[in-house]
């Protein structure tokens, strides 16, 4: 079967991994999340905000996969043809043993100059000393070529998604058979827009989230369970099934 799983925020929170919902804590706790995420918020108080991702990569360098992961990858080795679309910037999916992964809104554990988009190796995200456990404010990294700042390469409010990576994910989910929607609010767009591509195109969604969504009413079926609960549901159903539709909405 061609599948496609979109994940979100939490399917990575079972990873210990917070969600731009959450508080902030330590340096950070006087701050919004959102507010600090975008170009104009860099450009205006680098150190801040490199200091606050850099923190944030430390934090996920750490992190493990969680069984939602796993799972996820797990369906690839079931047999079947599997794209992760995902709005989230850690790598967990991969190192849950995901091997096609879009991720829509950038990578967290990589940065890129500003300027001229060079890149260093070792990526200067991850550079020792690690950030203290409360955070700290760091000046970011010089580009050697342009002499322009590092940014994170993640997808700041106001930026478009990558555009090769986006047209890949609407074809993965053109040509799937169903789409898997887990650990997403159905809130941020366009991301929110694939699962009702899918719906137009008859090809069944499957929402798997504790609370429901404004995906919820319109979705094939949804499962109000965690991520984790209901990856190990749908393994289960695909495997015992002859007519995984009908197993799954049945």
């Amino acid at each position: 079967m061609r599948l496609v799983v979109l994940s979100g925020a939490g399917i990575s929170a079972g990873s210990g991994i917070p969600t731009f919902r959450d508080a902030l804590t330590g340096l950070w706790a006087r701050f919004d999340a959102e507010r600090l995420a975008t170009e104009d918020a860099f450009r205006a108080d680098p150190a801040l905000v490199w200091g606050w991702y850099r923190w944030r990569a430390a934090m996920v360098a750490a992190a493990v996969p969680n069984a939602a992961h796993v799972d996820v990858a797990a369906l690839a080795d079931d047999g079947h043809a599997l794209t992760v679309v995902t709005q989230n910037v850690d790598d967990l999916h991969e190192r849950g043993g995901a091997r096609d992964v879009l991720h829509l809104h950038g990578r967290l554990l990589a940065s890129r100059c500003i300027g001229c988009s060079g890149r260093a190796a070792p990526d200067p995200i991850l550079a020792p000393p690690s950030p203290p456990d409360g955070g700290a404010r760091e000046t970011p990294p010089t580009c050697t070529t342009c002499g322009a700042t590092f940014r994170p390469d993640v997808v700041w409010f106001g930026e478009a998604l990558p555009s090769d990576v986006w047209d890949a994910a609407e074809a993965a989910v053109d040509a799937c058979e169903l789409l898997v929607v887990v650990g997403t609010s159905s809130l941020v767009w366009p991301a929110a827009g694939l699962p009702e591509r899918a719906l137009r195109a008859g090809i069944p969604v499957l929402e798997i989230n504790p609370q429901a969504t404004p995906l919820s009413a319109r979705a094939s079926a949804h499962w109000a369970m965690t991520a984790t609960a209901g990856m190990v549901e749908l393994r289960t159903r695909l495997q015992r099934a002859n007519d995984p539709d009908a197993a799954l909405f049945g």
